[in-house]
């Protein structure tokens, strides 16, 4: 069969499933809407958590960040895995024990004020669109090189299956489809790296493949590094980026994870403090089974890549390079006419993304109207790089149609969770909290149907639209979890003298300067229609990095700003102490 009929196939069952799964466990209250009711087991939590946590960024385009950073790109590895311990460790426990719904609840209760709920509501919508936006990206990319539709229709396809199990069943029916999406995702990620680390080294083991030795006795990432700078690339097993930009983009990875509202969420799904824990352990053993096998991956690709395009006659390239050209996501201008594929350092493009005419080349090429006089003359999205790998490595066209079953369970699975983060904010934290307290349990329950709704109309725009890569839209997020939500909570935990005046100081603060050098440096919607230069950078810290700095920043003046202003009610401080003791942390309180 071929890959699109594979892919039909496997697609309509995974989503099947989904459905089926949405419409048993559909919500009936608003506990379960928002928690799932309380009751889901570690385990269950635990693989719930992983697919909430491993996006369309971990499962698509993290292993094609690091195949074209190479050693650079590790920061990603090390920035949410250890972000993730610092969430397990630090803030989990202490949320699950406090017993609220919502980051924004926890916040609006810890600083006794409304004002500090609203800001905390607008800072969880910025973070959540930004993040979904990259998931609504990978969906598209996924459906229209697979299902062969255009990435528009792709985006609105993925818009409607998330509609369903999010609309239906809330966190109870997200929770147990996130549960079979877990299943179906690292399954999509791991066959196909058993398959080719076996071909190139013969190890199936890729975390010792990565290792081994290729073909003629050499080691594989030596192979690679010859490949690189015979071609004008660094090598891959060093970096470029500074020192400081490293710890930069690492730390605001970590405490961007830490302040996710969807991932803290996942915590208030189950009956006990321990539980949260327990899931807590259950996911990072999960989640690394994924992360361990994203750098072989990349390994593989990256050769792959190069071994099969490079200096080779566009007619001679193997049928996965043209179907992909037909998406945008590679092109090829042929600058010397000389009929090969020139693959050398430098960017092929005059800007980031190819404009395609609709004329063929002679050598049957598709044009792009926007070369630049580079000797490059290859232009690749690290967004196909996972999703190509099993057509470049030649593997059974089911292994391929796994791997589009996997990005799309990836995406999805994180789609929903943040989306019920913004149905939350709006229904419960916004409407029950402060605007209409009154209202029944049936009218919030719609409210947060109508809320997700909406939420899903605006994340398709973005996902159409998308300002970068997925990753990099991810990592951004990251940044503007990092300088708003971290602080807040972690001091809202273990400071006790920390006011409402200095939380709400601190995010206003952190979130605005995140979002100004967001946008000045990655998208240069201000001051100019292009992103400004690395050379301008502040203390030469680039904008996924520059979460870090806000971060700091909003700790500085929520310290200070507390320290000038009353000290919190005796009734807040005592609640904050509470909440770190560990004595009967067996039974949460419940609100």
């Amino acid at each position: 069969m071929s890959v699109q009929t594979w892919t039909w196939i496997l697609v309509g069952l995974t989503f099947a499933l989904y459905f089926g799964i949405a419409i048993w466990a559909r919500a009936g209250s608003t506990k379960e809407f928002y928690v799932a009711g309380g009751g889901v087991s570690p385990l269950a939590n635990g693989m719930a958590t992983a697919a909430d946590w491993m996006s369309a960024a971990s499962f698509i385009s993290m292993a094609g960040i690091i195949s074209f950073s190479g050693y650079d790109g590790s920061v990603y590895l090390m920035g949410w895995t250890g972000g993730y311990v610092l969430l397990a460790l630090l803030l989990a426990p202490y949320l699950r024990k406090f017993g609220k719904f919502t980051v924004p609840d926890f916040i609006g209760d810890r600083y006794y004020s409304n004002t500090a709920r609203t800001v905390a509501i607008f800072c969880a919508l910025i973070v959540s669109f930004t993040y979904v936006a990259g998931q609504m990206r990978g969906v598209g990319i996924v459906f229209s090189q697979f299902l062969q539709v255009d990435i528009t229709l792709g985006v609105v396809i993925g818009m409607a299956v998330v509609l369903v199990f999010a609309f239906l069943g809330g966190m109870k029916g997200i929770t147990y489809t996130q549960v079979a999406q877990y299943c179906v995702l690292i399954f999509a990620f791991m066959v196909p790296a058993f398959f080719i680390s076996m071909q190139m080294t013969g190890n199936p083991i890729p975390q010792l493949g990565m290792g081994g030795k290729v073909e003629g006795g050499t080691f594989l990432l030596d192979k690679l590094d010859t490949l690189h700078t015979q071609l004008g690339f660094n090598e891959y097993t060093s970096g470029k980026k500074s020192t400081w930009d490293v710890f930069a983009i690492t730390l605001a990875l970590m405490a961007g994870t830490a302040g996710l509202p969807h991932v803290i969420v996942r915590f208030f799904t189950v009956p006990k403090v321990k539980d949260a824990r327990k899931s807590a352990g259950y996911a990072l053993f999960l989640i690394a089974i994924l992360y361990t096998t994203a750098p072989a991956i990349a390994v593989f690709s990256r050769t792959n890549l190069i071994e099969t395009v490079s200096n080779k006659e566009y007619t001679e390239i193997p049928q996965w390079f043209k179907n992909w050209e037909d998406t945008g996501l590679i092109a090829w201008s042929d600058k010397n006419n000389d009929g090969k594929i020139q693959y050398v350092a430098g960017s092929a493009l005059s800007s980031k993304k190819p404009v395609f005419t609709n004329e063929r080349g002679t050598n049957g090429e598709r044009l792009i109207s926007n070369a630049n006089d580079s000797s490059n003359e290859l232009y690749v999205d690290r967004d196909i790089m996972v999703l190509a790998n099993p057509e470049i490595a030649n593997l059974p066209n089911w292994v391929i149609a796994l791997v589009a079953a996997g990005g799309l369970a990836a995406a999805l699975s994180t789609a929903a969770g943040l989306l019920l983060v913004i149905s939350t904010s709006i229904s419960h934290d916004l409407i029950k909290k402060q605007l209409k307290p009154d209202i029944s349990e049936k009218g919030e329950l719609m409210a947060a149907r109508i809320a997700i709704l909406v939420a899903i109309i605006i994340a398709g725009i973005f996902g159409i639209y998308p300002p970068g890569f997925v990753a990099a839209v991810v990592a951004l997020a990251f940044g503007l979890a990092a300088a708003s939500f971290f602080p807040a909570i972690i001091l809202g935990i273990f400071d006790k003298r920390m006011n409402k005046e200095g939380a709400i100081a601190g995010m206003v603060v952190g979130i605005t300067i995140m979002l100004f050098y967001m946008i000045r440096y990655k998208t240069g919607l201000i001051g100019t229609f292009d992103p400004r230069p690395a050379s301008e950078w502040w203390f030469g810290t680039s904008p996924e990095g520059f979460g870090t700095i806000a971060m700091l920043i909003n700790v500085v003046v929520s310290v200070v700003v507390s320290r000038m202003t009353a000290a919190p009610p005796q009734n807040v401080q005592d609640m904050v102490e509470s909440i770190r003791i560990p004595s009967g942390a067996g039974e949460a309180s419940q609100h």
